[in-house]
């Protein structure tokens, strides 16, 4: 057994246009509906793990600072606990890691965090997993990041089974499935959440009367919108991704004490997508744990649709994504 192992992993992030929210089981991370997503192709994380006998206790760095205590080194620790009892190792780790999107802010930082550390970490443990196994491993971290181990359109099976060996990530399609399709993500705040998502969807799940009527019908809006991926309507697609996404805000504003991401300009962005598809243009919303607002449009409106979000006050930043790839491996390390 080698004392001396490092692996560097980048995993994009994964936004869904059928959402997750509440889970079965709180420890395993096993969600209540299945979901679906799609890993794009920018905003992702690189993570270099080092499995180490001069490490006398575990080392956690995330965009230059480090953490010592705290909910992300506990999240990180668990983690490589989990690596570490597949692989049969007790070495200690220093991981470097760092994200390309802005982190806690409803951008999916923690879904391709938690995917790049899944992937390092089992590399540099000496593990040879396959997607399968490796989705399972980070979703333990992370629920949505298990999407983010494979590319392109993907869904997170819920599964029905105790021990969460059947809830795991599927590719539905690949990143070249559909190249025409852009998500232009709509950056109108930088800051932190209150309220993470973890913890919002424990309480939608305990108080909000109306959580049930999404375990209802959230399995349709999956139906529904696989057939419109595997067809390409684009109007379809959006027309599901946007009303799941008003009912995922809905179970929210619901929720004891309520949880309330948007902004002003989130509120502003929903009636400008409306007003544009009345006026021919057609774009479709969906909005995650955070205010950020990300627009579903075919490549051929995206410079009209950039050119009109360039003119609106509060929007500080719009990036086009275009579907991406799964977890890769890499050759230069962060340290």
């Amino acid at each position: 057994m080698k004392k001396h192992l490092k692996a560097t992993a980048h995993a994009n992030i994964s936004m869904a246009l059928v959402k997750y929210w509440g889970k079965r089981d709180e420890t395993l991370i096993l969600p209540q509906n299945s979901n679906l997503a799609i890993t794009w192709d920018q905003y992702g994380s690189t993570t270099t793990v080092e499995f180490n006998s001069s490490y006398k206790r575990d080392i956690f760095t995330l965009d230059g600072q480090e953490f010592k205590e705290g909910e992300e080194y506990d999240r990180v620790i668990g983690q490589l606990n989990l690596a570490r009892k597949l692989a049969k190792i007790k070495l200690k780790a220093k991981v470097v890691s760092q994200n390309e999107v802005e982190t806690q802010a409803g951008l999916a930082s923690s879904a391709s965090g938690a995917a790049a550390l899944a992937a390092a970490s089992a590399k540099a443990a000496g593990l040879n997993l396959n997607s399968k196994q490796l989705s399972i491993l980070s979703r333990q971290g992370s629920g949505s990041s298990c999407r983010s181990i494979l590319g392109g359109f993907v869904e997170w099976q819920k599964g029905s089974k105790a021990d969460g060996s059947d809830s795991y990530a599927v590719q539905l399609y690949d990143e070249n499935y559909w190249p025409q399709l852009c998500m232009l993500t709509v950056v109108v705040s930088t800051k932190k959440k209150e309220l993470k998502t973890r913890a919002g969807m424990k309480q939608t799940v305990a108080t909000c009367p109306f959580y049930p009527c999404w375990l209802a019908t959230v399995e349709q809006d999956l139906k529904e919108i696989k057939q419109a991926i595997k067809a390409k309507n684009f109007t379809k697609m959006g027309e599901i991704s946007e009303h799941n996404a008003l009912k995922l805000h809905a179970l929210m504003l619901t929720t004891k004490p309520s949880i309330i991401y948007w902004l002003p300009e989130t509120v502003e962005l929903i009636h400008q997508v409306q007003n544009w598809r009345d006026e021919g243009l057609e774009a479709y919303f969906t909005i995650d744990a955070g205010p950020q607002i990300k627009i579903l449009a075919l490549e051929k409106n995206v410079s009209k649709i950039k050119q009109r979000l360039n003119k609106l006050q509060g929007v500080k930043k719009v990036v086009t994504l275009k579907p991406g790839k799964g977890v890769e491996y890499l050759s230069r390390h962060l340290f």
